[in-house]
């Protein structure tokens, strides 16, 4: 006699519940973002490229506290970024760019300022190659001189790294006039957004504020105090001028950066003098007849 059908006959499965089709369909989601992201991401050759910052000042739960970023070659994809006339007016082409270089799950507002500069050079060279031609001037005989860069040889700038704490952006200074005692931060990309902003609406009304709009914003605390209001006050009604210079000499002093000078031989005496490399519009506009 054959069995008798029922829901527990091979073959046949229960039906299932909500809360299991919920579960299976965000697991075919995840499956497929994921799919979509390796495709994405491994379709072009890639580079680590290390921060200068070593990831010393970035939150040890944020990725970029690993030191290094991954970075893919430039195609021709990147090359329409580059000649976006929109991008390009509003000042934002090379952020743009760097965005659609960077493999790296990282949140780029969160990238200092001082790392940008690695990313840039790496964004080049992943482009267009690592030589770089410069035209520099002989300082001792006036003459130029044309040479060429390896962008890959460039050396990262020395700093005081006894400064750097792993997973702290915060350097106290004091002021050597007032004496006064101020904790300064590194800039991130969001940080130099919002200057970027302020500095262009005062140029709307007139005013110049470039010094004192930077130094509202590295400075987080003022002798323990951390109220914003009170810091631009200071800035604006009682610091002074050796003291703000000083303020910006240490930020230099502290800040991890990629050395934009090159050594460059003299071919008559054989001696070499320093020049600084200055990316021009050819640095990503290798064609651009300047």
């Amino acid at each position: 006699m054959p069995d008798q059908v029922t829901d527990n006959y091979p073959g046949k499965s229960k039906p299932m519940t909500d809360e299991q089709l919920k579960a299976k369909a965000i697991e075919q989601y995840e499956k497929k973002s994921n799919t979509e992201t390796k495709t994405e991401v491994y379709d072009f050759p890639t580079e680590i490229v290390e921060l200068p910052s070593k990831g010393y000042p970035y939150d040890p739960k944020n990725n970029l506290s690993k030191g290094t970023i991954e970075m893919k070659y430039m195609t021709a994809k990147e090359e329409d970024i580059l000649t976006n006339q929109s991008y390009i007016k509003n000042g934002v082409v090379l952020d743009k760019l760097f965005k659609a270089l960077i493999v790296s799950p990282i949140e780029y507002n969160d990238l200092l300022v001082c790392d940008k500069n690695a990313i840039m050079i790496a964004a080049r060279v992943l482009g267009y190659g690592k030589d770089y031609e410069i035209k520099a001037v002989n300082p001792n005989t006036g003459e130029q001189i044309d040479h060429t860069v390896d962008l890959t040889q460039l050396k990262e700038r020395d700093i005081d790294w006894s400064l750097h704490a792993k997973g702290k952006n915060q350097f106290e200074f004091e002021l050597p006039y007032s004496k006064r005692k101020v904790i300064i931060k590194l800039l991130t990309q969001r940080d130099q957004n919002k200057i970027d902003a302020e500095i262009k609406g005062l140029e709307k009304v007139k005013k110049k504020a470039g010094a004192t709009t930077l130094l509202k914003h590295l400075i987080v605390s003022i002798d323990g105090e951390t109220d914003g209001s009170k810091i631009r006050n200071f800035v604006d009604q009682h610091m002074l001028a050796i003291d703000s210079r000083a303020v910006r000499n240490f930020y230099r002093s502290i800040t991890p950066d990629i050395e934009l000078k090159v050594d460059i031989p003299d071919g008559e005496s054989g001696d070499t003098f320093r020049s600084q490399v200055n990316p021009g519009l050819d640095f990503f506009w290798p064609d651009a007849e300047v």
